[in-house]
């Protein structure tokens, strides 16, 4: 019989932390904001509980994901301070506490930015700590829109949006070849859909389609089967190359949609060498921008409610963890999806 996930109340201690309040909950956790009661800092505090055999891959995603943390260091992405276990018996792990960085924002499916320098500008900083993250030997392997919260940060004193990735529960070495399916189908990648290796440029792709969502409302036909279809594109050259994004959106400079479109290539040989390519180009569009702004640059996107761009409406606040929605074999586990 499974064990349900239990929830603390306001003012439980737990882990040192006191329960100040409930965030979210995701297929084996629920994320509070919890107060240190010493230092009085505030935190978010992920609690993943095992009910049963099938959440063990959610514990070990959750040490995973502190390994990972522990080993980067950059602005843009979610720092995890703290990685506390509790066992049940003596060799069976039932319970992993995460204490991470409390982000007070929103994560781009639910409030996607205002305008294109808005969101290049956002790029910037994702890409740039895409590229810490492989300068340490990691891939993300899960870039997408509901992973990158927007939160208020500060430039020579004036409030300016800032990008934090988070959820690097499926991030890898670079090189792995992992033994089953995972990604999000909207953004995954065919060398993640085939179980190939794992490279910096499967993020490139998965950050490629990122981009072209956020600018479009649409996302790019991906190499994972969708709708009534139980069989994905068995090879590469079944996966239908996505319209260009300026059709979709003509106020998309010409250059950053080449920079989209060759980043969403299927084979990787064919995407930018690196992601400091990336970098380099999205800092070079932002710069072009802001020099001689128009209105095009400026004006609104597209709702993220436009058909084809799926929003997860489910995050919140976006400390809801994303333990629960990506794909893991044929199993979609995103609410709604069976």
């Amino acid at each position: 019989m499974e064990d349900p996930i239990p929830h603390f109340k306001p003012n439980d201690e737990v882990v040192g932390l006191r329960i100040m309040g409930e965030l979210g909950m995701g297929a084996a956790s629920v994320v509070y904001w919890a107060q240190d009661p010493k230092t009085k800092e505030v935190w978010s505090l992920k609690h993943v509980h095992r009910g049963s055999a099938k959440d063990d891959r959610f514990l070990q995603q959750a040490i995973y994901e502190y390994k990972v943390a522990s080993d980067l260091d950059h602005p843009n992405i979610r720092k995890i301070i703290r990685l506390e276990k509790q066992r049940r018996q003596l060799f069976q792990l039932s319970e992993v506490f995460l204490v991470m960085e409390l982000l007070d924002g929103v994560s781009l499916d639910r409030t996607p930015p205002k305008s294109i320098e808005d969101a290049v500008s956002l790029f910037v900083q994702v890409a740039d700590a895409l590229k810490h993250m492989h300068s340490r030997g990691y891939v993300h392997a899960d870039m997408k829109p509901n992973n990158i919260m927007m939160v208020q940060g500060l430039d020579n004193g004036k409030p300016v949006p800032q990008a934090k990735i988070i959820d690097l529960g499926q991030s890898c070495k670079e090189g792995t070849v992992k033994t089953r399916i995972q990604g999000t189908p909207d953004y995954i990648a065919p060398e993640q859909v085939h179980r190939r290796a794992i490279t910096a440029k499967t993020d490139v792709y998965n950050l490629g389609a990122t981009m072209y969502a956020l600018l479009t409302g649409r996302t790019v036909p991906t190499a994972m089967a969708k709708g009534d279809s139980l069989m994905g594109r068995l090879d590469d050259s079944m996966v239908p190359r996505p319209d260009p994004a300026s059709s979709h959106n003509p106020r998309i400079p010409t250059m950053l949609n080449e920079l989209i479109m060759t980043c969403v290539e299927i084979d990787p040989a064919d995407r930018p060498a690196n992601m400091t390519y990336v970098v380099e180009r999205l800092q070079l569009i932002l710069g072009m921008m802001r020099a001689k702004p128009d209105a095009n640059s400026a004006s609104p996107l597209p709702s993220p409610s436009r058909p084809g761009m799926p929003s997860n409406s489910a995050s919140g606040i976006g400390e809801l963890q994303n333990d629960g929605s990506t794909v893991v074999g044929v199993r979609f586990d995103e609410p709604g999806k069976t």
